[in-house]
């Protein structure tokens, strides 16, 4: 158990929101542009490879995946990713996973104060707020594209200053460990979510299961 926590931030797709429904139609609804426009040459993407990608903020995202890309290309396909992503969502498609809402009721119940840090736009995180009810558990909301897409550590830094010790961030993937590791705070990966092999080595507890949670907070 982690003892004496008062902050817990959590992540979201990979860690609280089964996000690999909504994403791979989105994914490749926004690479097919790239091939109609002679920008990629056709292929078929496995679902593996695409889920590598869910994490990664915008900016870092299409740097490693494409890195000639022009800005407005870049613009043009990240939009069509996020509002196939918020039509799949609207559609039903997307969801948490199972005992999340239970967990972050019985978290906000014993008095942690929750935030959620993503690596998502605006748009999605108040789509995601107004169709999971997110406010019902969580103090406050942040995302990357309200700090310019700099690194989830950095915006850690800004904000841990806002909150109570001990903290803890609890995430899927390398940036949420990096986070916390940076931060002096404490980690717990999310070996369920869409981690690569290794990601998770430096997390101070890894759990298979969100409700894991129940034991270790």
């Amino acid at each position: 158990m982690i003892s004496n926590v008062n902050t817990i931030f959590f992540d979201f797709d990979g860690t609280l929101h089964d996000s690999i429904t909504v994403y791979v139609p989105a994914f490749n609804k926004a690479y097919n542009y790239l091939v109609q426009n002679n920008l990629a040459k056709e292929r078929v993407w496995k679902e593996s490879e695409i889920c590598h990608w869910l994490g990664f903020n915008k900016v870092d995202m299409w740097k490693k995946f494409a890195p000639n890309l022009d800005e407005d290309v870049i613009e043009k396909v990240s939009k069509l990713i996020g509002d196939e992503m918020a039509f799949q969502i609207r559609s039903g498609y997307g969801y948490l996973y199972e005992g999340c809402s239970s967990i972050l009721n019985y978290l906000k119940n014993k008095n942690y104060t929750l935030v959620f840090l993503s690596n998502c736009g605006s748009y999605y995180k108040n789509l995601v707020k107004e169709h999971y009810h997110l406010d019902l558990y969580f103090t406050d909301m942040f995302c990357s594209e309200e700090f310019n897409q700099i690194p989830k550590y950095e915006i850690l830094r800004q904000l841990k200053s806002r909150y109570l010790d001990e903290m803890v961030i609890i995430g899927d993937r390398f940036h949420d460990i990096e986070a916390g590791t940076k931060n002096n705070i404490h980690t717990i990966g999310c070996e369920y979510g869409y981690c690569q092999n290794g990601e998770l080595n430096n997390s101070d507890r890894i759990i298979k299961n969100i409700n894991e949670l129940y034991t270790i907070l």
